[in-house]
């Protein structure tokens, strides 16, 4: 199974980004049933969890990017999104996709963000 993100970029404060996660090689319904996370980490930071979908459907952000980030997935796909909007320059860190299931806990090659003001 490999996580492959994509998406990132550089935008300016205020703009939008959509980052994208498949999750290649994984059985369809071992991704309907895994909980899926959006993940970050800024220069010289911790990693922070930034949104997730739980496996019971429930969907949690970070205070931070509440009512500015929405995730979302497309089972059909095996992939899960992160619409970034109203970004701002405290959202600049490389983004990490992580699927826990069957098990196993799998992460992506992350995808940075850079949000110059």
């Amino acid at each position: 199974v490999q996580l492959q993100a994509s998406g990132g970029g550089s935008v300016q404060a205020g703009g939008s980004l959509k980052l994208s996660c498949k999750a290649s090689g994984m059985i369809w319904s071992v991704f309907t049933a895994s909980r899926l996370g959006w993940y970050r980490q800024a220069p010289g930071k911790q990693r922070e969890l930034v949104a997730e979908l739980t496996t019971s459907g429930s969907i949690n952000y970070q205070n931070s990017v509440k009512g500015r980030f929405t995730i979302s997935k497309d089972n059909s796909r095996k992939t899960v999104y992160l619409q970034m909007n109203s970004l701002e320059p405290e959202d600049t860190a490389v983004y990490y996709c992580n699927v826990e299931g069957g098990s196993r806990d799998y992460w992506g090659q992350g995808t940075l963000v850079t949000v110059s003001s």
